[in-house]
């Protein structure tokens, strides 16, 4: 590991059942750097107050904190500081898209179209929209190496579709969307799309404008971020038309006793008290990203994923899964003959490697691959070729333990 990354990553220096950390579970969620932790402690430690709320000096630097942590964020995917929408998560955005665009926008005959690689967060809401408005609910599939079939999508993306809602990265296979041409193809029948990028915006630069994305949501404690503070990307004009996902305080300009009038965009979405210190530590995150670079990023995660698909493609019993492609980031799925993934899992755990096993909350995705579960290895930039080295010793151990050679 770079020297300069580990001394960043006081966690990823400890060790796990006596063993150096080898930490490959980063499309769950990343580890903090002590620039991050620090912007937390120091919000709690000098400045917290409820923000918007008080003219007294303690509230002003909350909300400067919280409103310069949006206009950090609206840099960062060059966006409008008003079409930033804080949540707690990416689950958060994608719901409160469904719920207040979606039920409001759709009638019987209209038609929702997304991917069968879709996260659970961009599917089950886009069900429950279906059977609430009438609407049908279509799936654009894959071609065998795991993209999405251009036949597919020119063929279900008609007149009908409304909505067009997509991951930019899967999740499960890390294949990289052409979020652009989705849009271009979306608009051209009238449809806008939905952009997850939870996957995505850790890992590459994502520019809303250039893509024309509609709507874009991440989570931030996918990007170094702490857990719970999530973005919502919204274009302002359907933004402005889109009622309330909830209510309560800070989200309204005026009530009385039988109607109420709603605050002006981002509040009219934020209602109740904020995460001002995970948005605090989000814009830690961005900036620590912004100086690794994603250029770097990029060429750090493709030369892990490269060597260790190489790797894994040795060893006979390993099925991969979405490998046969460059078009992809360090997100590595597989299974290992008659071991199931669970006690693959359990068995790297001893041995100090930190991977993901199950259905990674994509179930239909996994189906489709004709599986129950998988494991999957995820890289960040902090990780380096000795983790996986170590990954690839690990598996080989698996099916000893197992008695299985």
């Amino acid at each position: 590991m770079d020297k300069k990354f580990l001394n960043d990553f006081p966690i990823l220096r400890s060790k796990m059942n006596g063993h150096p950390l080898a930490y490959l579970d980063n499309s769950a969620t990343t580890q903090k750097p002590d620039i991050v932790v620090r912007s937390i402690c120091g919000y709690y430690g000098g400045c917290n107050a409820n923000p918007h709320r008080g003219v007294y000096e303690l509230s002003v630097k909350a909300t400067k904190v919280y409103e310069d942590a949006r206009i950090k964020v609206a840099k960062f995917l060059n966006a409008k500081p008003q079409e930033i929408i804080f949540t707690k998560n990416a689950t958060e955005s994608l719901n409160l898209v469904a719920y207040s665009y979606g039920l409001n926008n759709l009638r019987g005959d209209d038609e929702i179209l997304i991917t069968i690689a879709e996260h659970h967060s961009n599917l089950v809401p886009w069900q429950r929209v279906a059977k609430a408005t009438g609407a049908k609910l279509n799936y654009i599939y894959l071609t065998a190496d795991g993209n999405l079939s251009e036949e597919e999508i020119d063929k279900k993306l008609t007149r009908r579709t409304k909505i067009l809602a997509v991951t930019q990265i899967s999740n499960v296979l890390g294949l990289v969307n052409d979020i652009k041409t989705l849009a271009a193809k979306a608009h051209e029948v009238g449809a806008v799309i939905v952009v997850d990028g939870a996957q995505s915006v850790p890992h590459i630069p994502v520019d809303v404008q250039n893509l024309d994305a509609d709507f874009l949501a991440f989570s931030g404690h996918k990007m170094l971020s702490p857990m719970g503070i999530g973005v919502l990307y919204g274009k302002r004009k359907l933004l402005e038309e889109m009622p309330p996902f909830l209510s309560g305080g800070d989200m309204i300009e005026y009530v009385e006793e039988q109607t109420t009038t709603f605050a002006e965009l981002p509040q009219k979405f934020e209602a109740g008290t904020q995460n001002v210190g995970g948005a605090a530590g989000l814009s830690a995150a961005i900036d620590y990203l912004q100086k690794v670079g994603f250029e770097e990023i990029e060429r750090i995660e493709r030369d892990l994923a490269t060597f260790a698909i190489a790797e894994l493609k040795k060893i006979p019993y390993v099925e991969l899964y979405g490998c046969e492609t460059e078009n992809k980031i360090g997100i590595i799925p597989f299974n290992i003959k008659d071991v199931h993934p669970h006690d693959v899992a359990t068995i790297l755990d001893a041995e100090g490697l930190a991977i993901r096993a199950g259905h990674h909350c994509a179930q239909p995705l996994i189906k489709y691959l004709g599986q129950n579960s998988t494991c999957r290895a995820s890289f960040y930039f902090y990780n380096t070729r000795q983790d996986v080295e170590r990954l690839i010793e690990g598996i080989k151990k698996v099916r000893g333990i197992m008695h299985l050679n």
